[in-house]
């Protein structure tokens, strides 16, 4: 009896990780997390999707190169995921040395490892549409210059070029997804579609009173995450490496985001709740991404099947089960209490 393949994952605690070990144990694999020695890793996503008994965390660290080396030699697996990155773009401004590390650096020292312990092992680095930013053409493709905004796109950007540049000089199986925003409910409440879906939870529970936001008009295409890593899956199955932009080929404001999800809970009167505050535009910022994933819709045969309207109603859900959940755990800790 074969043994079953293993996968490599880094960032396997984030929200694309989570979704990346849900998909791959179901294909049959064994998951590997490489986490680093110095954090407490929160399993909370793995948790919330019924994974986190079903993974094998190692160590591993990317600024570390030997680390890195260690693990892979140690796990010897068929498929390395590298999603690990310093990855919301505003904290990129606070700490754009640490980000040109980890996201750019970083990927280096994945196929640094890949060269050094076994070049048959199949890689994929997590692009971003960030790499694009003040955009040169619209949709954007695999064919439309990089043109990054930000720290953390110029760090993708790096992580990009060196990923081609393993595969043209050594051979290797290396592939980028481009992927755009993609969200979920287990998006980190920091990004703008978290931040709104549960604020809208909160507000209709009567638990908060207004949401503050910034660039109202900003445009951006976003997809679900969980659609988004069968595309990572299917690039390591092709016979030949490439990269590829996977999106939804749709573009919304955050005005539609927010809309949208106050209609879930029926508010109608969202304007009310919702403060402009300069505090949250960017010092540049990207105002209109839409990807052209025709290439992997025809090379991969990958299309999204959760749309936007799905999506943020999805989120909204979540977030009311979520924090009806906490309320109810507070009135029976105060019930124990007194």
């Amino acid at each position: 009896m074969s043994r079953p393949k293993k996968a490599l994952v880094t960032g396997i605690t984030g929200q694309d990780g989570a979704y990346l070990a849900q998909f791959l144990l179901r294909k049959g694999y064994e998951v590997v997390g490489l986490v680093r020695r110095s954090s407490s890793p929160s399993l909370e996503r793995l948790a919330r999707l019924g994974v986190q008994n079903d993974v094998k965390l190692v160590e591993g660290d990317l600024g570390d190169q030997y680390s890195i080396i260690n693990a892979v030699q140690a796990e010897q697996p068929a498929e390395f995921y590298n999603l690990a990155a310093q990855s919301f773009v505003p904290e990129s401004w606070k700490t754009p040395v640490q980000t040109g590390e980890f996201t750019g650096l970083g990927v280096t020292r994945c196929l640094e490892a890949i060269r050094c312990v076994n070049p048959e092992i199949r890689f994929y680095q997590a692009s971003s549409s960030e790499m694009y930013g003040k955009v040169l053409e619209v949709p954007q493709s695999e064919e439309t210059p990089f043109y990054p905004r930000s720290p953390y796109g110029v760090a993708k950007v790096y992580g990009y070029w060196i990923t081609v540049n393993y595969r043209e000089s050594y051979g290797l199986h290396s592939s980028n997804g481009i992927l755009f925003n993609h969200e979920s409910p287990l998006r980190g409440h920091e990004f703008i579609t978290r931040k709104v879906t549960s604020a809208v939870a909160r507000i209709a529970l009567g638990l908060q009173q207004e949401l503050r936001l910034g660039n109202l008009e900003a445009r951006r295409d976003w997809g679900f995450a969980g659609d988004y890593v069968e595309a990572m899956w299917l690039m390591l199955q092709q016979d030949e490496p490439d990269d590829f932009v996977i999106s939804t080929n749709e573009t919304h404001t955050v005005r539609e985001l927010v809309e949208v999800a106050f209609r879930r809970v029926g508010i109608t009167d969202w304007e009310q709740h919702v403060v402009i505050d300069p505090r949250f535009y960017r010092p540049a910022e990207v105002d209109l991404l839409i990807g052209d994933a025709t290439k992997a819709r025809t090379r991969l045969g990958w299309s999204p099947k959760v749309d936007f309207h799905g999506l943020v109603e999805m989120m909204v859900d979540e977030d009311i089960a979520w924090e009806t959940e906490r309320m109810q755990l507070a009135i029976h800790s105060d019930r124990l209490a007194a």
